[in-house]
């Protein structure tokens, strides 16, 4: 089975090194949750440049942006991304570093195969690392029943049902399941397969909708353009609170997610927002 290649070195050493973190951090667990923290409040979990590369590119096979376009992009114009390239950059970046895993195709609820997650091996035992929901902590999969984890903002659960499948839980959060894990490795071929899939305009995911989600403060800040009127949620102490958009939303949105704001401008044009 064909692997996900390992982040080109000299990328890997700058977003490291945006991440405030070592050129070669050892490979443990420790470590591990040191890049996922840094991720979540760094790169955006955002659908505006996806929107703008739908829009503007005739084929979905030109749509996806993988390992190296997509760091080149974080790092230059604060762009992240939906879960499938997110997943595969992320894990990109932890192949670099020495980690060993794969990555997976999971459901969430009746939809079949519409989520990706990483897992990793650690000391003999898989773990489960998504950065593109995101999950704000590793968790470790149990061998059967469930194990939890606390996190900043929630309290993870991860149950084993049969066989290499378990069910994600969080808790407090008003829609407190997740997905279910499909603990079975996809190939990079049939993955970037996948990825291009999800670029069709008939049922692309997020291609309708500008959402973007980011830990801003040590708060969770969010956005979703199909929530009128438009405003920014802000989570403090699992309460949510609004904050009313109005005039430059664009411009608000970017320097608040500190993303370029041509990439959301771009998006919300496209979709006949402006």
């Amino acid at each position: 089975m064909t692997k996900v290649p390992s982040l080109d070195k000299s990328l890997a050493k700058r977003v490291l090194q945006r991440f405030g973190m070592p050129d070669r951090p050892h490979a443990t667990e420790s470590t591990l949750r040191r890049l996922l923290d840094r991720y979540t409040r760094i790169v955006p979990w955002e659908s505006a440049s996806r929107i703008v590369r739908r829009a503007e590119k005739e084929s979905r096979d030109d749509c996806p942006v993988f390992a190296e376009a997509f760091w080149e992009s974080a790092l230059e114009r604060g762009t992240g991304g939906t879960c499938y390239e997110s997943n595969y950059a992320f894990f990109s970046l932890l192949r670099r570093l020495g980690y060993d895993g794969y990555l997976t195709i999971n459901d969430m609820g009746a939809a079949i195969g519409c989520h990706s997650a990483i897992i990793i091996w650690l000391d003999g035992r898989k773990h489960l690392v998504d950065v593109g929901y995101p999950l704000h902590a590793v968790l470790p999969l149990p061998e059967c029943g469930s194990e939890a984890v606390e996190s900043p903002f929630f309290r993870y659960e991860v149950r084993a049902t049969v066989v290499n499948r378990y069910t994600i839980w969080r808790r407090p959060h008003p829609r407190d399941y997740v997905f279910n894990l499909v603990d079975e490795p996809v190939s990079d071929a049939d993955y970037r397969a996948i990825t291009v899939h999800d670029y069709r305009r008939d049922g692309g995911q997020f291609l309708n909708e500008v959402v973007i989600h980011k830990v801003i403060d040590d708060q969770l800040w969010r956005f979703n353009s199909d929530d009128s009127p438009w405003h920014l949620q802000v989570f403090v102490d699992g309460q949510r609170q609004n904050h009313y958009l109005d005039g430059d939303v664009a411009g608000q949105l970017a320097s608040t997610f500190d993303m370029d704001r041509v990439v959301v401008a771009g998006a919300m044009q496209a979709l006949g927002l402006t």
